[in-house]
């Protein structure tokens, strides 16, 4: 695809690197996690299907783009894709995959109980689900993609309502990766001066996904010309797996399915 928002962020643009590199980290987090039959939810363009494809069996990308679909049947003609608007699964059985993961994707779903839901109800008994969304306490502005975004300890509760057991962990990074997103603070910080009646949190979503589109790209483009290496430098290896998802910029939960007696 030849174009995409900020929100998808490209493995191709270099502004989009650091935020690239930080999507890709949940997958390789995931992967000494993940086996037998794998369920992506929202599995987007595909940034994370190779890293996942050599420890389980079989593999399984869903999306709502149908674009997308047809392109990663081109990439990965030996895996298994196909367009779905969730919740519900529709067509997924009960206990059907060992394991689900979904990046990034729950903040967009209107209703994340069902979400959830779901994604217990086809996981096999002693199936896990891995789940990351970006964490709101260093979210930099309102985004208008987002149907809400968590803390910690939102994510927990709906979670526990749902899962037999779940361990709440972060992705967060090293100094690089910290000076890199005090920088992105600044940068936005200097934009939202000029929203001095708080536009963005009263208008609706649908009217700021553009001015937002402009904006964010600016402002990655900016952050690109003044940081210049770092931006290209930063690589997933910056991005480290914490133990408590305050101290990341994404939430990354494990969710555990009971597993039969």
């Amino acid at each position: 695809m030849g174009t995409y928002t900020t929100e998808i962020a490209s493995d191709k643009l270099v502004s989009d690197n650091p935020i690239h590199q930080r999507l890709l980290k949940a997958y390789i987090a995931a992967k000494p996690l993940v086996a037998g039959n794998l369920l992506e939810v929202g599995c987007g363009e595909g940034r994370g299907v190779e890293v996942l494809l050599d420890a389980v069996d079989n593999y399984l990308g869903i999306d709502k783009i149908q674009e997308v679909i047809d392109s990663l049947k081109i990439k990965f003609p030996k895996e298994a894709f196909q367009q779905a608007f969730i919740p519900p699964f529709s067509g997924f059985g009960d206990n059907s995959f060992d394991t689900v993961v979904s990046f990034q994707v729950i903040e967009h779903i209107q209703n994340d109980k069902l979400f959830l839901e779901e994604i217990h109800r086809v996981l096999k008994p002693g199936g896990k689900a891995i789940i990351s969304t970006p964490n709101i306490r260093h979210t930099l502005s309102r985004n208008p993609w987002h149907i809400r975004e968590y803390t910690g300890q939102e994510l927990t509760t709906l979670s526990e309502g749902i899962f037999d057991k779940v361990e709440s962990m972060g992705i967060g990074g090293n100094q690089k990766v910290w000076d890199y997103h005090a920088a992105n603070r600044i940068s936005v910080n200097k934009i939202m001066r000029f929203d001095i009646f708080n536009l963005q949190y009263r208008l609706p979503a649908s009217v700021l996904k553009m001015p937002f589109e402009i904006l964010n790209r600016m402002n990655r483009n900016k952050l690109h010309q003044q940081q210049g290496k770092s931006v290209v430098e930063i690589s997933h290896e910056d991005y480290l797996l914490v133990d408590h998802p305050d101290k990341g910029l994404d939430l990354f939960y494990i969710m555990h399915k009971k597993s039969p007696k």
